[in-house]
């Protein structure tokens, strides 16, 4: 029934004898990626690269040693990892993510990503991605559609791979931005770099915010999995015309994982689908993808 109600989506939006035709340049397509396109448990990956990124940033400035989270982050126990406070992630995710060129950011974040493994499944988490909304995207560009990344990770890392991973270029990926500040080098060549200064956070309300600054069209499909999702598939289902929004349900422990707290399954701060959230769904009339009944495969096939 889901891959039935996107192929008549598209069907009657491409066919210009109907009503309900969209013009291609109105056919925007908007993905939330982690847990919609690429796995996100236990942690979102970019948590993990920023992670691993401490030592680094410790032998750096030494005086970080004996401050925390950075002091937690050393002992490497991952439960006392977890258990720190939102403020302290965003203080971790700042030093890790700036003080260097956009170039040598791309550098770093590039390597990391050719070289990580998921711990469950030992493979790239460029690997990890879903078959069956890889062949959506195709499918998608294929009938005039352009795809963007919404995202509420870091734009500028997610921009290092989108390309080779889904065909989706840095430019067509929205996320949350820090400010960046032109300099000179000693050669006179300019060169931008990463403060630790938030532009945009990309996530719930400001999900729309960053299509309307960076895309400048409502979507006329949205697709998402969490609350961090709501409002973009709220904001493209206000719009006139025919409008297509989707969840992906996470629910198959054994192929992938289960977890919402939706339809009395376990409870998670990643990804978090509340039952609020499928009851919202089902009244709007989105389309609710169950990962166990709807998906033949879960992921793409190993290399």
């Amino acid at each position: 029934m889901t891959k039935k109600t996107i192929v008549e989506f598209v069907e009657a939006t491409t066919d210009n004898t109907k009503p309900t035709f969209v013009p291609p340049e109105e056919r925007i397509a908007t993905f939330d990626q982690d847990g919609t396109l690429w796995v996100e448990h236990p942690m979102y990956s970019q948590v993990i690269y920023c992670l691993e990124r401490v030592p680094a940033l410790v032998a750096a400035k030494p005086k970080l040693k004996n401050v925390e989270p950075f002091k937690t982050v050393l002992t490497g126990n991952r439960e006392a990892i977890a258990k720190l406070p939102l403020a302290d992630l965003e203080k971790l995710l700042g030093a890790t993510l700036s003080g260097m060129s956009v170039e040598q950011f791309q550098t770093e974040a590039g390597k990391w990503i050719a070289s990580a493994k998921d711990p469950r499944w030992k493979r790239p988490y460029t690997e990890l991605t879903y078959q069956p909304m890889k062949e959506v995207l195709t499918y998608l560009r294929d009938n005039g559609y352009k795809t963007y990344i919404v995202t509420g990770g870091g734009q500028d890392f997610v921009r290092v791979y989108s390309e080779g991973t889904y065909g989706i270029p840095p430019e067509q990926v929205v996320g949350t931005a820090g400010a960046t500040k032109y300099e000179s080098g000693k050669d006179g060549k300019p060169f931008l770099i990463k403060e630790p200064k938030l532009l945009l956070n990309d996530n719930n309300a400001g999900k729309p915010e960053g299509i309307h600054l960076m895309i400048g069209r409502r979507p006329i499909i949205a697709f998402g999995n969490s609350t961090g999702d709501r409002e973009m598939l709220e904001y493209t289902d206000a719009g006139d015309g025919p409008r297509l929004s989707v969840l992906v349900l996470h629910d198959d422990a054994d192929r992938e994982y289960a977890y919402g707290p939706a339809k009395g399954l376990p409870n998670t701060k990643v990804g978090t689908f509340p039952q609020k959230l499928y009851d919202e769904a089902m009244t709007s009339g989105w389309t609710v993808i169950s990962m166990k009944d709807d998906w033949k495969q879960i992921f793409t096939p190993e290399k």
